[in-house]
């Protein structure tokens, strides 16, 4: 397996046992719909937050970048699906969890890229 590949893997499970976190634990809301949340957060700080403001900006934006859009993400899944919901508590627990986990993250890749040349 390449290394874009684990990376996206441990992406996905960070993200998605903090959305469970949040949002089954606080708000008691279906695991399908948590995947749903995982799986649109995982893809849009991995394009967003890793390809594009992580090597420009550095790692404390990216983290905090990130954390806001998977907030973001909840929110509009929280709006468009019906029997997914939220809270403010729940929205700001999300958001600094991945912007804790992605911190660490990011780290991890920074070294795995250094290992690689």
């Amino acid at each position: 397996m390449n290394k874009t590949a684990t990376a996206l893997i441990i992406k996905f499970a960070m993200t998605f046992i903090f959305a469970a976190i949040a949002f089954i634990t606080m708000n008691n809301n279906a695991w399908m719909w948590v995947l749903l949340v995982a799986l649109g957060g995982t893809a849009l700080n991995y394009w967003v937050g890793d390809l594009m403001v992580l090597p420009k900006y550095g790692n404390i934006v990216a983290s905090l970048g990130d954390g806001v859009m998977a907030l973001v993400v909840a929110y509009i899944v929280d709006l468009l699906v019906v029997p997914f919901r939220t809270g403010l508590t729940s929205l700001i627990v999300f958001a600094v969890l991945i912007a804790v986990g992605e911190y660490f993250f990011h780290q991890y890749l920074r070294r795995s890229a250094k290992a690689e040349s």
